[in-house]
């Protein structure tokens, strides 16, 4: 698989070519916003990770771009910025995912894979997790082979827990995303919906995919082997 790296730290973007490397992928390295985006006209590729600050052109610019290009690819973001305004902000130009810098480099590798896994499943037009499976195309839903219906607000949370996977998603990220208006601290909109997606996707079943981070938000956990 080849990977599209662009970061400045050339550093930094050295020693994690290197380990890319060594876990079996073909690495590009550019340097700038520009030289990243020229790297994808030419080259397919099947995940990029894209610093935020970048010369040129930053991350989020970037990311639009190529969005708007039909690319596709699955985006791995690294910022130093940890608000969650920033986080939204990269969430919302394109990316897939995001870390934080500094970060442990088996957590952008483990990151890594599951984009790439996604990737495949989305090709073959179904996102998959454990026993859960998610057509956004036909908006079906099954777990353990049985058929899950759900309202429009319902699966479009549940599809953008199923695109962060193991990621906490804060409230004001959730509802930024699904509500498209600025989170309102006294609404209880996330939570509610959250129960609702619970009592479809979990109640029924022993296993529990849906996690509750008291006093942060909610995520949709992968099994310990991912």
């Amino acid at each position: 698989m080849r990977i599209l790296l662009v970061e400045d730290d050339r550093r930094l973007s050295h020693a994690l070519k290197l380990s890319l490397v060594e876990e079996g992928y073909a690495v590009d390295a550019a340097f700038d916003g520009e030289e990243g985006e020229a790297f994808t006209d030419t080259v397919p590729y099947d995940a990029i990770i894209l610093d935020l600050m970048l010369p040129r052109k930053d991350g989020v610019a970037v990311c639009r771009t190529l969005r708007l290009r039909k690319v596709n690819t699955p985006i791995l973001m690294l910022t130093a910025r940890d608000a969650v305004e920033d986080r939204v902000r990269g969430l919302d130009s394109g990316a897939d995912d995001y870390l934080v810098k500094p970060f442990a480099l088996h957590e952008l590798l483990a990151r890594l894979r599951a984009l790439l896994r996604r990737n495949i499943a989305q090709k073959s037009g179904t996102l998959a997790l454990r026993d859960l499976s998610v057509n956004p195309a036909t908006h079906d839903v099954e777990r353990g082979g049985v058929a899950i219906r759900l309202n429009a607000k319902e699966f479009a949370l549940l599809e953008y827990f199923m695109h962060h996977p193991n990621q906490v998603l804060t409230r004001e990220m959730i509802e930024s995303h699904i509500w498209s208006y600025d989170f309102i601290s006294a609404s209880n909109v996330v939570d509610v919906y959250v129960r609702r997606l619970r009592r479809k996707i979990d109640d029924p079943f022993a296993a529990k995919l849906l996690e509750t981070m008291y006093g942060v938000g909610y995520r949709l956990r992968l099994p310990c082997s991912e």
